[in-house]
């Protein structure tokens, strides 16, 4: 198991950019495959990027492709998604997960893959 913790969110008006950043407890964080999903109210919550435990591999839902940029530092124990050019339907709760991969290439893009989640953060685009 890995805790999880986000941070970073805020109120941005459209157009700006937010980064967000996820920390993981314990020593195993390079075993994780991390992603980034968000919930707005009413909605189901979404995939919105995914990073593979080598760093190699990336995925993002393509709403957010060629805004936004997930990376993570496995010597900080810290996963990022920096946000740009941010829109108002990018309102929502973001939430850091973890699932332990196998593979190191490995990404997941639905949420029933993960088992450790954070708390979430709050994300407020105004128009």
């Amino acid at each position: 198991q890995v805790q999880l913790v986000e941070s970073g969110g805020g109120l941005v008006q459209a157009g700006g950019s937010l980064r967000l950043s996820c920390a993981a407890s314990g020593r195993t964080f390079s075993s994780y495959a991390m992603a980034w999903f968000r919930q707005a109210p009413g909605k189901e919550r979404e995939f919105v990027a995914t990073i593979s435990r080598s760093y190699s591999s990336t995925l993002y839902a393509d709403s957010v492709k060629g805004r936004f940029t997930i990376s993570r530092d496995n010597a900080k124990n810290t996963v990022y998604l920096q946000m740009n050019s941010l829109k108002p339907e990018d309102t929502a709760v973001y939430y850091c997960a973890a699932k332990n991969s196998i593979s190191s290439y490995g990404v997941y893009v639905r949420a029933n893959q993960y088992d450790n989640w954070g708390q979430g953060t709050q994300v407020t685009v105004s128009s």
